[in-house]
């Protein structure tokens, strides 16, 4: 992130723009209290490993990642103060563990891809399709879905973090600068960069 960190991402919001629930949430957790940390865990477990999945895109990986995630989570969660919701500072968090697993693995040479075969190994198949959609349209869903894939994982790490918090997490603006640590227009511009890279690599995918 480097020299980024330094802009202000967002406004920041006091403890009472956090609802009052959230906020005894997290100060019980703050306080070591187990009861709470399973129900933070259990309201966060599913956005924390889908987005780890689709920034990591392997299954073994976004199991790991959740568990480093959340036991950040917890050991700096007496550091939140409200600058974000919950949700937003969370997100925050696996990104930049992402980051820095992303940096492992270029440092060993790694494959950052995983065949469409490898997908549905382990994670099934898509979804459902209406059961009058012709087999050939739900071939030509999926090889576009796979085609996709592979497009964004040949994106810079920052433009495809971009990507997927705005078209299929559907963050805000706010809400992706205050996860990536720019500010707004920044988050505009990279936006615009990695839509165009996308473009790019699906022509040539």
């Amino acid at each position: 992130m480097g020299g980024e960190l330094s802009v202000k991402p967002v406004r920041a919001i006091t403890w009472n723009d956090v609802g009052g629930r959230e906020a005894s949430l997290i100060q019980r957790c703050a306080a070591r209290d187990e009861d709470a940390c399973a129900e933070l865990v259990s309201e966060h477990q599913r956005m924390v490993y889908q987005l780890s999945l689709n920034l990591l895109n392997d299954h073994n990986e976004a199991l790991d990642l959740s568990q480093e995630v959340f036991l950040r989570v917890f050991r700096t969660i007496q550091t939140f103060r409200g600058h974000s919701s919950l949700r937003t500072w969370i997100y925050r968090i696996v990104i930049n563990q992402a980051r820095n697993r992303q940096r492992w693995w270029r440092r060993r040479h790694r494959s950052q891809q995983v065949s469409l075969d490898e997908h549905l190994r382990d994670h099934g198949d898509f979804p459902e399709q209406n059961d009058l959609e012709s087999p050939d349209r739900m071939l030509g869903r999926k090889e576009l879905a796979d085609r996709i894939r592979v497009a964004l994982d040949l994106l810079p790490f920052d433009q495809k973090t971009a990507l997927v918090l705005r078209e299929i997490d559907g963050l805000s603006y706010d809400e992706i600068g205050f996860s990536l640590g720019i500010a707004v227009g920044t988050v505009k511009s990279r936006l615009a960069r990695a839509r165009e890279a996308l473009r790019s690599q699906l022509r040539d995918v």
